[in-house]
């Protein structure tokens, strides 16, 4: 199976995950520290997770392709340059021969071990990614800030793909 079936699902992650960015840059450090009841935490903290976890996971499924990075102390451009990298590496990974049946396992540095299908791990990529911006997204509105129009009509919408035509 090759991956052009994901294509526009991965390139609608990568893209939402930047428009996120965008509207989180006009934020300041106390905004950025804003938690919200129910979230994974700060609007910082959840970033950092967010671009961390998706460079992790492309690093495992692209046996090293994409870099891990430590997000743990990384500002919101340098986060944003970090997940600018993200879109080629999906897009990359997605040109390959994949099987999503085929058994990826993850070393941990704790030495643990985590085994699942590359299916599994695809959709648990763009789960998380979907969930954390999200919650970004709840933090924003609780700041008064309009939060991005990040679904996939608008990324459909702004190729140029998605038509709305008034009914006969």
């Amino acid at each position: 199976m090759n991956g052009s079936l994901l294509r526009d699902a991965f390139a609608h992650h990568a893209w939402a995950t930047i428009q996120t960015f965008d509207v989180c840059a006009v934020l300041d450090e106390f905004q950025l520290a804003s938690e919200v009841p129910g979230t994974y935490g700060s609007v910082i903290e959840t970033l950092r997770h967010l671009v961390g976890a998706d460079r992790s996971y492309l690093f495992v499924l692209t046996g090293g392709h994409v870099t891990e990075i430590d997000e743990s102390e990384m500002d919101l451009a340098a986060l944003r340059a970090a997940a600018e990298a993200c879109g080629p590496g999906w897009a990359w990974l997605l040109e390959q021969e994949l099987d999503p049946e085929t058994v990826i396992v993850r070393h941990r540095d704790d030495g643990t071990d985590s085994s699942a299908p590359l299916g599994i791990r695809l959709a648990q990529a763009l789960h998380h990614g979907t969930d954390h911006r999200s919650q970004v997204c709840t933090a924003l509105s609780v700041l008064g800030i309009e939060p991005p129009d990040i679904d996939a009509w608008a990324f459909g919408d702004k190729d140029g793909r998605l038509r709305e035509e008034p009914s006969a």
